[in-house]
């Protein structure tokens, strides 16, 4: 099973709008690893996490990252531990081991070392389009993304733009399992 390795700038863009449930539309093991969870210390999105981790039984912990976590500030040129060093060095312990993983971040620098490693990676708007190719209606995945806009991740014109056309093509399509 895919093990999906959650950052914070999702987790704080969707638990402030109380929406966190919408990661569990992706088929693998959700891991928040404690380093992530600490960066996350606004609230509500603190206090949402919390309830999300314990109501879902999300994991928090990945065998690899202690291994590969000194190539991991290497790669990332990072003099302490944080957590993106854990995510990336999860990412290159699942991929030595040739095991599919996944990362949903909005980290432009996570984002691209992860996919660069072999890693599938998608961000907030990925998780509202992944939602309503499960079955939420448009209509709220586009009231998902204003939400989004209007507490915090700031949106461009032309990004909102694209996230609504990702989503009505998402409800054109047939539902995935």
């Amino acid at each position: 099973m895919t093990r999906i390795f959650v950052d914070a700038t999702t987790l704080i863009a969707l638990g402030t709008i109380g929406e966190l449930a919408l990661l569990t539309n992706f088929s693998g093991d959700l891991v928040v690893v404690p380093r992530v969870q600490h960066e996350v210390t606004t609230e509500p999105a603190q206090t949402n996490l919390s309830r999300f981790i314990s109501r879902y039984d999300i994991a928090q912990t990945d065998p690899h990252i202690a291994s590969f976590r000194e190539q991991s500030m290497k790669t990332l040129g990072e003099k302490t531990p944080n957590g993106d060093v854990d995510i990336i060095a999860a990412v290159l312990g699942h991929t030595a081991d040739t095991q599919s993983v996944g990362v949903v971040s909005d980290d432009r620098r996570v984002r691209t070392v992860a996919r660069g490693l072999g890693a599938t990676v998608t961000g907030t708007i990925g998780v509202v389009v992944r939602a309503v190719s499960t079955g939420v209606s448009a209509q709220t995945g586009r009231d998902i993304i204003d939400r989004i806009d209007s507490n915090g991740l700031h949106m461009t014109g032309s990004l909102r733009q694209q996230a609504y056309t990702l989503i009505d093509d998402a409800a054109d399509s047939p539902p995935e399992s």
